[in-house]
C-alpha cells in the first residue's frame, strides 16, 4: 500500500472549531473599532461646543491645552490655524473609517485612516499621558495594525467583491 492510498483522518470537532475561530478572529476587532469610530465621529459632529474655535469643550481649546506637551507641536499649530475645519475633518474621518471597517469596504484603506488618526492623536493629545500605557490612542493605533495587514477577508463587502471578481475570471 503506498502513501496515497492511506485515508486522511477526519478532523476532530475541536480542530474544526479552532479553525472556525481563527477564520473569524478579526471580526470582534472590526466591530469594536468600527462602532467606536462611528460613535466618536458622530459625537464630535453633533457637539456644537466641540466644533468651535474657542470655549469649553471646543476643539480649539483642546488643542491649545495639549500643544506644549505634544511630540509634534507644529502639527497642533497647523490645526490651530483652522481649528473648526480640523475638528470637522477628524470627525468625518472617524465616521468614514468606522463605516468602512464595519461594512468591510476598502478595509485596509479604512484601517490605514484609523491608524493615521490614532497616530496623530497619540503624538498630540495623548503624548503627555504618563505612564504611556494610560493613553488610549497608542492602543487604538496598535489595534488598527491587524486590520491594516489582513483586511476583512470574511463577512465583508471586500470579500463579496473579491468572490464576484474571481467568478467572472473563472
Amino acid at each position: 500500500m503506498n502513501r496515497t492510498d492511506v485515508p486522511e483522518p477526519a478532523p476532530s470537532k475541536v480542530s474544526v472549531l479552532r479553525e472556525r475561530a481563527a477564520h473569524y478572529a478579526l471580526l470582534p476587532l472590526r466591530i469594536f473599532l468600527g462602532v467606536t469610530f462611528v460613535y466618536a465621529g458622530l459625537d464630535k459632529l453633533t457637539d456644537p461646543a466641540f466644533l468651535s474655535a474657542a470655549g469649553d469643550g471646543s476643539v480649539g481649546d483642546q488643542m491649545r491645552a495639549v500643544r506644549d506637551g505634544s511630540a509634534v507641536p507644529g502639527l497642533v499649530d497647523a490645526a490651530l490655524d483652522a481649528p473648526v475645519a480640523f475638528g470637522t475633518a477628524i470627525a468625518v474621518g472617524e465616521l468614514l473609517v468606522g463605516l468602512g471597517v464595519l461594512a468591510g469596504l476598502l478595509t485596509r484603506i479604512a484601517a490605514l485612516g484609523g491608524a493615521l488618526i490614532s497616530l496623530s492623536l497619540w503624538l498630540t493629545v495623548s503624548w503627555q499621558v504618563s505612564p504611556y500605557y494610560y493613553g488610549n490612542d497608542l492602543v487604538y493605533l496598535m489595534a488598527w495594525l491587524p486590520l491594516l495587514l489582513a483586511g476583512a477577508p470574511y463577512l465583508s463587502l471586500d470579500a463579496l467583491i473579491r468572490s464576484r471578481r474571481s467568478r467572472r475570471t473563472a
